[in-house]
Parts: structure tokens; sequence; C-alpha cells
């Protein structure tokens, strides 16, 4: 059987299906940055893909994901004779099922070393002595804060951390400063992706809160980094700054 020509929507299974069937990838957007060197067309961006371009490349499966991915655009590309594969993915064991389906229809044979790793690292991830709150800002102008049933907050969960925001009726909300400050977490987790917060933003808002500013590659995707995520989350998480 040769091998599909796939165009990936979604930077982390880019990465996957890049290590895992070397040769598949034939696109992907211009967000998807790892692995390192990756030589392939470039579609535009996770929320505006050039829909013509890809239909031009006449790839076999076009992957995508539900969150990360508009249905306007997986619409266009259906419509075009396009076969799309859309994951949905908001806990751990959901990724790896997901991560199997993925790889499976991108002609991924034999599974591979790096998710049996990443399996294995989850299994025993490195734990707070007790529970810690913790709010989880993605953006700010206005301030949005994980929510209700998403794969960062199951992440982090894994990890004794708890979301006050958890039970919110929405999934990303948009809360006010004052309040995330009045909530007196016991941690700020501040990813550097969707929004990039670093040590010069992010922290001067919350005076007084200590701070982990955690790579989203490691909280947000799901693919090789889940294999490294526990003890880079982990070791983020103890590196506080007030």
């Amino acid at each position: 059987m040769s091998t599909p020509r796939v165009v990936s929507l979604v930077p982390s299974l880019t990465e996957a299906v890049a290590v895992s069937a070397p040769g598949a990838l034939i696109a992907a957007t211009d967000w998807c940055t790892h692995p390192a060197g990756l030589d392939v067309s470039r579609v535009g961006g996770t929320k505006n893909p050039a829909v013509d371009r890809i239909a031009e490349l006449a790839p076999d499966l076009v992957i995508a994901n539900e969150e990360e991915n508009r249905q306007p655009d997986l619409d266009a590309l259906r419509a075009a004779g396009l076969e799309v594969l859309v994951t949905h993915v908001r806990t751990l064991p959901r990724a790896f099922a997901e991560l199997d389906r993925v790889l499976t229809a991108c002609g991924v044979r034999s599974r591979p070393g790096w998710l049996d790793a990443a399996e294995a690292a989850w299994e025993a991830p490195p734990l707070f002595p007790e529970p810690r709150t913790a709010v989880v800002p993605i953006w700010r102008r206005p301030w949005m804060v994980l929510g209700r049933d998403t794969f960062a907050g199951d992440l982090l969960a894994r990890l004794g951390v708890r979301n006050p925001y958890a039970d919110h009726s929405e999934r990303y909300p948009r809360v006010p400063l004052d309040e995330l400050r009045a909530a007196r977490p016991d941690l700020v987790v501040l990813p550097d992706e969707p929004y990039r917060f670093t040590a010069d933003d992010g922290p001067e808002a919350f005076p007084g809160l200590p701070c982990a500013l955690v790579g989203g590659r490691h909280l947000t995707w799901y693919g090789p980094s889940l294999a490294e995520a526990p003890q880079m989350l982990g070791r983020a998480l103890r590196e506080v700054r007030v």
C-alpha cells in the first residue's frame, strides 16, 4: 500500500505524523514549528488555511481538530472532494486514542516508540505533595482562562493542580482580572501559547501571586511532546516566581 499524501492543519499532529510517517506529510500550517527544519509546503494558519491551495495539492487526507480549525474551512475542504479527519481531544486518554487513529490513517503500521513512551510517562506523573489551585490565563485583552472540559486542564489535574474554573459553563471563559486576583489561587499558570506570556508580560498582572511560566507545547500539544510533558510541566510549576 502506498503512503498517503497528508496535509496537517494542527501543529501537534504535524509533529506526530512527520516523525512517525516520513514522507507522508506534504503540507502544514505556518504555525507548525516541529519537528525543527520541517520542509513541506505551507498553507496558511490554523484559523485561515488556504483552502484553494490545499485542494490544488490534492492530498489523500487532511487532518484537523475540532478546536483549532474552523468548521467552514473543513466544510470547504470536503466540498472540494477531500477527505478530512477531525480529531476531538479534551482528555489525555482521548489524545492517545486519537493519535492512534491519525497515525493509522497516515499509513503507520506499527505503533511508534514515542507514543509508548508518552503513555508510560503519564502513568505516574510528578504530583504536588498537596493539591494546588491554579488559574490558567490563555489570553489577555480580554483576559480568558481555561474553563471546563479542556485537554490542558486535564493534564494539570493529573499533576495535582485544581482549576477553580473547571466547572464553569464555558470552556474558555472571559474573567475580569480583578476576579482572577480575588480567587487567590496557589499558582497562576502562564503558557506561551496561544498568547505568548513571558517573564515581562503576564506576572506583573498578579502581584503577590506565584506565577509559573510553562511551554504551550507541553501543556496543549498532543504528540511526541507528551513523552516529556510531565517532567517539563512539573519542573515549571515548581520554579514559580512572585
